[in-house]
């Protein structure tokens, strides 16, 4: 019998990584094995973005290109998930005749049946139906990668209802997990080597309120009594429910890292509203002092959109002043796009793309030179890193994970701040670096978005503990 295979095509946030590891580990379950060529695969599913508009535009050029190699093996099955699925389903069957799946948001448990129809007949499916409830998998996630990092969602769909976003109309509405099965998929990870966690979710600020699970303050507390966790992340945070309890949680959590990623999306409260934000420039700055109060050495980050509809000079400069006073250690900017849901895309008042383009080149340029000087500031400073593996720059000239004194290896500290560091041969011979270790990091170089230096001692060596930790 032939073996099958599959291609996935992640495009997107994280919480696409994360519903693809899904769709492997069901595909696992039905015997297909993983390719890294799509020309290969039996299998071919692009889990798309809708976010903005050349995030769709990327998906559905790569989407064209299946054409050709439908027409050279008609028996691959091509599959679009995720949020354009969901938006346009049936449309995607009219514009792409390569196409024979489209799986909406909450459809990725259903992949397998979908797959067997499909084979069995012939007729091309269209599954977007969506519900209020989260629905749990009961086979085990995928990992195919074995990364050190791995992501743990806690929750679907949004509540808020921003004037720019289609979360709410192609993921549905707030739903939470069942803390325990957040838990027990926390634990099996690290049982499998994982030793940090990210939580995802639209707005994991209100986690568990409508359900009564506890806060997320709460939750936290749980998983960070985990055995073998060594560092806890979460994103996306809502400003307007970041609570007294989740900030004090910085100062009682060891794992819990120095890091929160707050989108603030414009500096202007005229165009806050607008965005249907519901919270103030002043209140997102108090939230900041707050944090750093809490965590002296907190790291923040944030997203922001320049050129909302109606946005002027004045509201402009009011998100440039707030990059100075907030001393961000990083931004996410982009330029606003229509999307085809969200009520912005029926307001009048466009700013010109070349405006828009003008603002996002001066956000970017403002932020880089905020961000460098701050991590010149670590110049001199030993920073703790946990080891994701060999750089980038060290994988282009195909190096094999053996520590050497020209190897570079890469991590990130506490602060999420990426590091590129060598190994001394001598340090190198007595405590061998691998992924997974905590590694003290000497810093002796700083960059706009990263950091380098030299190794001087391992803090904490896992070994070879996949499939040995004790979760407590």
């Amino acid at each position: 019998m032939k073996q099958k295979r599959f291609y996935i095509n992640t495009m997107g946030c994280q919480m696409n990584v994360y519903d693809s590891s899904r769709m492997a580990a069901a595909l696992a379950q039905q015997q297909y094995k993983p390719v890294t060529d799509y020309r290969k695969a039996d299998l071919v599913i692009v889990n798309t973005c809708t976010i903005r508009a050349k995030a769709r535009q990327k998906a559905m050029s790569f989407v064209g290109r299946l054409e050709a190699e439908k027409r050279k093996d008609p028996d691959m099955i091509v599959a679009v998930a995720g949020c354009v699925a969901q938006q346009e389903g049936e449309g995607i069957l009219d514009t792409f005749p390569q196409v024979d799946i489209v799986l909406g948001t909450q459809a990725v448990g259903r992949l397998p049946r979908l797959i067997d129809a499909v084979e069995r007949d012939g007729i091309r499916r269209v599954d977007i139906a969506m519900s209020d409830a989260v629905v749990e998998t009961d086979y085990p996630r995928g990992r195919v990668d074995q990364d050190v990092s791995d992501y743990v969602t806690i929750m679907k769909g949004c509540d808020n209802f921003c004037t720019y976003c289609v979360v709410p109309y192609v993921r549905g509405r707030e739903a939470s997990r069942l803390p325990e099965n957040i838990v027990n998929e926390v634990k099996a990870l690290v049982a499998d080597g994982v030793r940090e966690v990210i939580l995802l979710g639209q707005n994991v600020n209100s986690y568990g309120n409508k359900e009564n699970f506890g806060s997320f303050a709460d939750l936290l507390s749980r998983i960070n009594d985990v055995e073998g966790l060594m560092r806890l992340r979460f994103t996306t945070s809502h400003p307007k429910d970041l609570s007294d309890d989740l900030i004090e949680a910085f100062g009682r959590l060891d794992k819990l890292t120095n890091h929160f990623h707050l989108p603030v999306q414009a500096g202007s409260d005229r165009i806050l509203r607008r965005m249907n934000r519901k919270y103030t420039r002043q209140s997102y700055l108090e939230k900041i002092s707050r944090l750093r109060e809490v965590r002296p050495d907190m790291a923040i980050t944030t997203d922001i959109i320049a050129g909302f509809p109606g946005e002027t000079n004045v509201d402009f400069r009011q998100t440039m002043t707030l990059l100075e006073e907030v001393q961000f250690d990083n931004i996410f900017a982009f330029m606003y796009s229509d999307r085809v849901l969200a009520p912005a895309s029926r307001f009048k008042d466009k700013v010109p793309m070349p405006e828009k383009k003008r603002r996002l080149a001066a956000l970017l340029e403002r932020q880089k030179a905020i961000s460098f000087s701050k991590n010149q500031r670590r110049v001199g400073n030993t920073e703790t890193v946990l080891v994701e593996g060999l750089s980038k720059h060290a994988l282009r000239k195909n190096k094999t994970e053996k520590a050497g004194e020209n190897d570079q290896w890469s991590g990130r500290t506490t602060t999420n701040k990426v590091v590129n560091f060598y190994v001394d041969l001598d340090f190198a011979e007595s405590q061998p670096v691998k992924s997974g270790s905590l590694v003290s990091v000497r810093i002796d170089d700083a960059f706009a978005y990263s950091l380098s230096g030299r190794a001087t001692h391992i803090l904490h060596d896992f070994k070879q503990t996949r499939g040995n930790v004790n979760a407590a």
